[in-house]
């Protein structure tokens, strides 16, 4: 059992946590913290955080920071999660783009904080999907996955999962087309897997290496910033947007008091934000 955390000590890793990632911890959270740590505790061999911290203070231990970081992201992950946004950029922004580029344009499409690669992935299965519906209208899609945890990308690349987890979402007779069974594991078809790539990123990194997109996802990550980071956030997303580009958000996140720089799209069901 891991001792309590001083009071000092929990606000020493507040602090380094929102300086490192932006994420914001609330003020009675040290039992979260207890818990989330407590692997890398026993793998470190100390009993209590307040001891972590001093190792991690000390700089003794190589990776401790990011697997500290790591430990504490919320990885919460499953297919088509709110089924809304992949109907919409089915069936309104893939024509749309179609459209406006013509049928040799292939869209870029960004997914921040995906975790195991479900959305990534989603968004590959949706245009395959579209594709067959209207044939020949865009080349095919380009998606970049990135996360702050490394081990949550090593799953995304290898993009094989356990029973549980294709059943989250994902339903029969997507399962049957889009994997193949392997034992107790499901593997995603090599034509799904191959649009999407990824990278270790940091939301609150520079914005300037990741290219130009045409939609951002940007789901449930927003609400563990302060407001000052959701700012910013939104201020580089809209930078890297191509004119007219989407940005899809949490359901229960809004754009309110945070941007100007996006209008709302009412879809019903849904909405997404437009670049101005």
């Amino acid at each position: 059992m891991s001792g309590p955390i001083e009071s000092q000590d929990y606000e020493d890793f507040r602090l380094f946590l929102e300086k490192s990632c932006g994420l914001v911890l609330g003020e009675n959270k040290h039992y979260l913290v207890n818990s989330r740590l407590s692997r890398l505790m026993g793998e470190f061999s100390v009993s209590s955080v307040s001891e972590l911290l001093r190792q991690l203070k000390l700089g003794r231990n190589p990776g401790l920071r990011e697997r500290m970081i790591e430990a504490m992201t919320t990885n919460e992950t499953y297919w088509f999660r709110d089924v809304f946004p992949f109907e919409i950029l089915k069936n309104q922004i893939y024509p749309e783009l179609a459209k406006q580029k013509g049928a040799g344009y292939a869209p870029r499409i960004w997914s921040a904080a995906c975790s195991s690669g479900q959305e990534a992935y989603s968004i590959s299965m949706g245009f395959s999907e579209y594709q067959q519906s209207r044939p020949g209208s865009l080349r095919d899609v380009q998606i970049l996955g990135t996360d702050i945890s490394g081990a949550v990308l090593k799953e995304a690349r290898e993009a094989s999962y356990d029973s549980l987890a294709v059943a989250r979402g994902l339903s029969l007779e997507r399962r049957q087309r889009f994997f193949v069974q392997n034992g107790d594991r499901w593997s995603l078809r090599p034509d799904i897997k191959a649009r999407a790539t990824f990278r270790e990123f940091n939301l609150m990194d520079s914005y300037t290496l990741l290219g130009r997109f045409d939609v951002v996802f940007c789901r449930n990550v927003l609400i563990y910033f302060s407001i000052d980071s959701k700012k910013l956030i939104l201020k580089r997303i809209s930078q890297i947007l191509n004119p007219g580009g989407y940005l899809f958000l949490g359901a229960s996140e809004s754009m309110a008091n945070y941007s100007d720089a996006f209008e709302m799209v009412r879809c019903n069901p849904g909405v997404v934000y437009r670049l101005r």
